[in-house]
């Protein structure tokens, strides 16, 4: 039934098969068998990750399809395949007409794009709180192809700002793990340097557990979170470097989390519930 709301329960196959998602479907999830899996399930698909929340999942696809059903555009591909399928694109969670934007970067080290868990329950926070919200899902492979990808995202938005009713103002870049990465390469170099034609810089770069070190010397503000438990991100890493940027006189933030580990997203129901 094309009207049921989706739940942990319902198959991804299923999800993936709804109308709501003809342009998009591909890059919902990781890529992966999804045979049987239902959210509940959607873990599996997510290695890197933890805290994934099935009802979560569930109710940013309710949303985006609500938005469908209203006719808003919830897709934009980036870049397409010789079929047509979108290997690359971002998703919009819109908000009020002219306010500022942000693009969120999920990560999965670069094997994966970890949108369901990383990308989408943060944007829906972000356009709660009034923000027009992007999560690129980018081409996996490694940092430069995934640098390039949000690049020209970054043109699309700058491009079609009008179109979109975004602000590019004080825009900001989000992302976890390797996501984070992306948005820290593009807030120490810009997008020209990843081949994009936007020169202006992010306002501000939020990353969540990253082992990023790399400084190019016109950082933007910058907030940086993770746990004390990471096996993957070492805090004193992301300390340090944040201690860097401040003593450059560079705005930022550390906020070190106890009893979490790699992978959180929004931190829903975690010790990290609330670090956005």
């Amino acid at each position: 039934d094309e009207n049921t709301l989706f739940t942990s329960d319902s198959l991804i196959n299923r999800i993936k098969a709804d109308t709501a998602f003809a342009d998009c479907s591909n890059l919902l999830f990781p890529a992966g068998n999804t045979a049987g899996l239902s959210l509940r399930d959607v873990g599996r698909l997510l290695p890197y990750h933890t805290n994934v929340q099935p009802d979560e999942a569930a109710a940013v696809l309710n949303y985006l399809k609500a938005e469908k059903e209203k006719e808003e555009k919830i897709f934009y591909p980036l870049i397409k395949s010789s079929q047509g399928t979108p290997n690359a694109g971002l998703f919009f969670f819109r908000r009020k007409p002219g306010n500022r934007c942000a693009v969120i970067c999920p990560g999965g080290g670069f094997r994966y794009v970890g949108a369901i868990h990383e990308g989408f329950p943060l944007a829906m926070y972000l356009a709660s709180q009034g923000i027009n919200a992007f999560v690129i899902v980018y081409r996996v492979g490694g940092a430069d192809i995934a640098c390039r990808d949000l690049a020209q995202g970054v043109d699309f938005i700058f491009e079609h700002a009008a179109e979109l009713k975004v602000s590019t103002k004080n825009y900001s870049l989000w992302g976890g793990s390797a996501g984070a990465r992306m948005a820290a390469y593009l807030g120490s170099y810009s997008p020209t340097s990843f081949g994009g034609t936007t020169s202006q810089r992010p306002s501000a770069v939020i990353m969540q557990y990253t082992g990023h070190t790399d400084i190019g010397g016109q950082e933007p503000a910058t907030y940086a979170v993770v746990g004390d438990a990471d096996p993957i991100a070492n805090p004193d890493t992301m300390e340090w470097r944040i201690n860097q940027l401040k003593r450059s006189g560079v705005p930022t933030k550390f906020n070190l989390i106890h009893g979490i580990s790699h992978g959180f997203g929004l931190g829903t129901r975690s010790p990290a519930e609330g670090w956005a």
